[in-house]
């Protein structure tokens, strides 16, 4: 296979397209803190530092998705669901995603490091819950608390690598909390879907646990309370009704979401999680976008 085919079988391998989950709110986060500490009358977006933000999410979420299937091909390969991604059917070697997850995790320490220093202490810690999670299945019920721990990351990763601080970064850590809680709560969807090959293959997972009802039940009481921490969120960083607007309607795409996806009906979980989650990113960056455009 050519370097061009390989490159497009680690991208599938990677979902590559995926990355607009949690970039939008890296976003938000990058710019609300350029607004917030701009000088009055001056220009306050940094095309620099948000270019480099992207580069560094991007890298960390491809690290992060080579490394877990990686971790987890074994997994993989006894689960009918994904027994045909890439590195159980061979379309991907080995030798391939680990090529590709060590260039991923070099990129990102090198977008951390001209970012700023505080960025480049942090990005190992950044980095762990991202190996880690993958692992937690294998020891703990509550994975989803990982991946939620990983998600939060990016965020606060956004504001510091404006701020250079955590001065003043209450905002971040909000949305931080509200993202991490988001994704977290989805996982508790998702997961539902390989509750009895997760069973029967010593996979570890709260819908396995405790059954699809109260993953369900949890998941919702979950994002409950991340839509009252996006709105805390706005609150906090000063976004006018432009952004209340946005996050309405993306309540209504939770409700939505919810409505789908039912105990005794999982066959629109994947709707919910591809078109659903993608919305949420996309129209609520939408909107606060255009709330700091016309402040």
């Amino acid at each position: 296979m050519s370097l061009v085919g390989h490159t497009r079988a680690f991208l599938r391998l990677v979902a590559f397209e995926h990355s607009v989950f949690a970039l939008p709110f890296a976003y938000l986060a990058s710019l609300a803190a350029m607004r917030l500490t701009a000088e009055p009358g001056g220009s306050w977006v940094q095309w620099d530092v948000l270019g480099l933000v992207t580069v560094a999410m991007v890298a960390g979420r491809t690290f992060a998705m080579a490394a877990n299937r990686i971790i987890d091909r074994k997994i993989d390969a006894a689960n009918p669901r994904t027994a045909n991604r890439e590195l159980v059917t061979g379309a991907v070697s080995l030798r391939t995603a680990y090529i590709g997850s060590v260039v991923s995790l070099v990129v990102f320490f090198a977008a951390a490091a001209l970012l700023n220093p505080l960025c480049l202490i942090l990005s190992p810690l950044a980095v762990a819950p991202l190996v880690v999670y993958p692992y937690g299945k294998r020891f703990t019920d509550y994975p989803h608390a990982i991946l939620a721990l990983a998600q939060a990351v990016a965020p606060i990763g956004g504001w510091l690598a404006v701020t250079g601080s955590f001065d003043g970064s209450g905002p971040a850590m909000v949305l931080g909390a509200a993202v991490g809680l988001w994704i977290g709560g989805f996982d508790l969807i998702y997961a539902c879907q390989d509750v009895e090959v997760d069973r029967r293959v010593g996979v570890r997972s709260f819908p396995a646990r405790f059954g699809i009802a109260v993953a369900l039940h949890t998941s919702t009481v979950v994002h409950v309370v991340c839509i009252a921490l996006f709105a805390w969120f706005g609150v906090l960083a000063e976004f006018g009704w432009w952004y209340f607007v946005g996050l309405l309607l993306t309540v209504m795409v939770f409700a939505y979401e919810h409505w789908i996806v039912r105990p005794d009906d999982l066959s629109k979980l994947n709707r919910a999680f591809f078109t659903a989650n993608g919305v949420i990113g996309i129209v609520l960056f939408g909107f606060a976008l255009v709330d700091l455009l016309i402040r």
